[in-house]
């Protein structure tokens, strides 16, 4: 993998860099049994990247429900925080941040929010490494929009088309993508095939 013509990388972070799905998922599914949702293992995992309030949204939305979403998202942040798991780095894409660190920005982009993402992010010993983080607090508009990457880019000083962008679902490859951001697809913690953005 040549990554000699970009000057920034980011990445998202949960299912890319930690794997914390897992987690996310049972959060998920306890919440769902609560509240009696329909609980689809993979329509959540292509959810990823995805602020829970947003997911919370999008079952409103696909479930013809009325729940309050912050209510809903709230719950499902306290079964995670319950959920008692050492999170670990995918071995792979964290191996390109090593192999970058200091000659290349380093940047991640995720849909949790801070207080998931700092603490994460701490205990794997990624956060030191990083030259910028941005959360699902830092914008307005989440993936699949580009507004993350782009402010990604915008704190690690590098023009939208010199980053690269690894990630594990297709809504984050479509904000690389929208972002002008070539994009490697990280699928069961292998980084796989590149997309290129078109310019």
């Amino acid at each position: 993998m040549d990554l000699s013509s970009y000057k920034g990388i980011i990445f998202d972070m949960d299912g890319t860099l930690v794997d914390s799905m897992p987690a996310h998922l049972e959060a998920w599914e306890k919440t769902c049994a609560i509240h009696e949702i329909p609980f689809d293992r993979q329509w959540f995992y292509e959810l990823g990247g995805m602020p829970s309030v947003r997911i919370a949204q999008e079952i409103n939305r696909s479930f013809r429900q009325n729940f309050d979403t912050e209510r809903l998202a709230n719950t499902k942040y306290k079964f995670y925080d319950e959920i008692a798991y050492k999170p670990e780095v995918i071995e792979s894409v964290y191996q390109v941040l090593l192999d970058h660190k200091g000659s290349k920005k380093m940047a991640v982009g995720t849909g949790s929010r801070l207080f998931n993402a700092e603490p994460l992010l701490g205990q794997t010993g990624i956060l030191p490494m990083l030259d910028a983080l941005v959360t699902a607090d830092d914008v307005v508009n989440h993936k699949p929009n580009p507004d993350t990457f782009l402010e990604a880019a915008k704190r690690i000083g590098v023009r939208p088309h010199e980053c690269v962008v690894f990630e594990d679902t297709e809504l984050g490859q479509k904000a690389a993508l929208a972002a002008g951001m070539d994009c490697y697809l990280v699928i069961d913690g292998e980084i796989t095939t590149l997309t290129k953005a078109t310019r």
